[in-house]
């Protein structure tokens, strides 16, 4: 009894330990991300932002290269790491970030977003430029391959630093616990199943987080370019479905947009709404969850994109701006007025995706949480998919390619344990491992900005004279 007790007390100060760190790094990241992207967008004179409409072309097949070193096509790339990126973040991570930072954390998930999109300019640039070869010779790019190339070795413990974090911080948990949970309340419960005790109840979460981690694995036993031709196919259409049924909600409640982006607005300088006027909880909040639904700064985006063919970094750099663009600025600002012309984010009841599916059940009675089920489903998985490459890449760089099937079992084992975890745990321990990732991304990257810019410089005096 006493062991059991002193576990349990352990067990406590550990949850505290990781949210209170949680909460201290990210009070200071909050600028180095806002910092950082600031100085991105500065340092290039906003140049990188005038030429998305050629980033636009590049994505859907214009100036295709031949001979191109990397595995897969820039639409894939970027499919590929929007398969990390638009997921439960973009369900889950906006509804937290309005419950726990008011309205106004909205505002400011479009400020990091903005600045992403400078950042993700810079980091994918590199990723391309700077590519270093694994032990059988394959190119690859990531932070950690162009700190080591573009540093030089002297900073490979920087490197390592990053994969170590990013072995740990792109683990599928946030996904797998709030996909449970949506599965759990609409069909365990009602037909009756796995209800009844704790365990009875962990049992049949763990039997899901199984099923979960046989079909992910499944399809990322074949590397990037099996998961790049799976996200290529499902990325758009569950935008398309996720987005279309919001965009549905929305205008369905369109008298209250205005008043809802008006309240966004106003909470986003004074925090008023729920944060109890702590203006500092609503920026941290939104800064945080921005960051973990676009990534920008995290330096996984870089690691996707550095498989792209192109022999010209600018390319994959102009591409990976369009990132934020779909992630933040329309797929969470369109759950985000969801829960806001609902009125359910006031309600108190529920948190991540079981208040969004509030919302979609308030709105489209009877068919909303099914629509919303089936978006869900498919941004999870494909979250589960892109996350697999980042965790892998990570700990073959640490490891060497023996451990590519180590690695794909320790991810898929985490799949079924996040499943019976609770969501306060996975955020904060997501959150720190995140965060952590970024101190050696946008150093690295501010440290070699000088040569992007000079990269920029020359392709874009080509594209002028084209």
């Amino acid at each position: 009894m006493t062991q059991f007790r002193n576990s349990y007390n352990l067990g406590i100060e550990m949850a505290e330990f990781l949210s209170s760190f949680s909460g201290w790094l990210w009070g200071n990241l909050l600028f180095i991300l806002l910092g950082g992207g600031a100085f991105f967008a500065l340092f290039s004179r906003f140049s990188p932002f005038r030429y998305l409409g050629h980033g636009l072309q590049l994505l859907f097949g214009k100036y295709q290269e031949k001979d191109a070193p990397g595995e897969v096509s820039h639409f894939r790339a970027l499919c590929s790491a929007l398969s990390g990126t638009v997921g439960m973040g973009n369900v889950a991570g906006v509804a937290v970030a309005i419950t726990q930072g008011g309205p106004g954390a909205l505002f400011w998930m479009w400020v990091c977003a903005l600045l992403g999109m400078a950042t993700k300019f810079y980091t994918c640039s590199l990723a391309v430029m700077y590519r270093g070869k694994d032990e059988n010779g394959v190119e690859q790019g990531g932070p950690m391959y162009f700190i080591r190339e573009g540093l030089g070795e002297k900073w490979k413990p920087l490197a390592v630093f990053f994969a170590a974090c990013g072995m740990f911080g792109c683990l599928p948990l946030l996904q797998s616990n709030q996909l449970t949970q949506i599965v759990r309340s609409m069909f365990f419960e009602p037909q009756g199943w796995f209800v009844g005790s704790e365990n009875t109840v962990q049992a049949g979460n763990a039997l899901f987080g199984l099923l979960l981690a046989v079909l992910v694995g499944m399809v990322v036993v074949g590397g990037i370019k099996r998961i790049g031709a799976f996200a290529a196919r499902l990325v758009p259409g569950m935008v398309l479905l996720y987005g279309g049924t919001s965009l549905v909600i929305i205008l369905l409640h369109a008298d209250r947009v205005f008043p809802s982006l008006s309240l966004i607005l106003s909470d986003a300088f004074t925090g008023q709404a729920v944060a109890g006027g702590a203006l500092g909880m609503v920026i941290v909040t939104g800064v945080r969850r921005a960051a973990f639904s676009n990534e920008a700064g995290m330096g996984t985006e870089a690691m996707a994109h550095g498989a792209a063919k192109t022999k010209e970094p600018i390319r994959e750099g102009l591409v990976a701006m369009w990132g934020p663009v779909i992630d933040t600025l329309l797929m969470c600002t369109l759950t985000g007025l969801v829960l806001m012309v609902t009125d359910v984010w006031r309600s108190g009841e529920g948190d991540g995706v079981l208040l969004t599916t509030q919302a979609f059940e308030q709105a489209l009675p009877g068919v909303g949480p099914y629509l919303l089920l089936a978006g869900v489903l498919c941004l999870s998985f494909s979250s589960m998919l892109g996350f697999s490459y980042y965790v892998v890449k990570c700990g073959c760089f640490l490891f060497g390619q023996k451990a590519r099937l180590p690695m794909l079992g320790f991810y898929l084992l985490t799949i079924i344990v996040s499943a019976v975890a609770t969501m306060a745990e996975i955020i904060n321990f997501l959150d720190i491992a995140f965060g952590l990732m970024a101190i050696p991304t946008i150093l690295s990257s501010m440290l070699l900005a000088p040569r992007v810019n000079e990269a920029a410089r020359k392709y874009f005096a080509g594209l002028k004279k084209a």
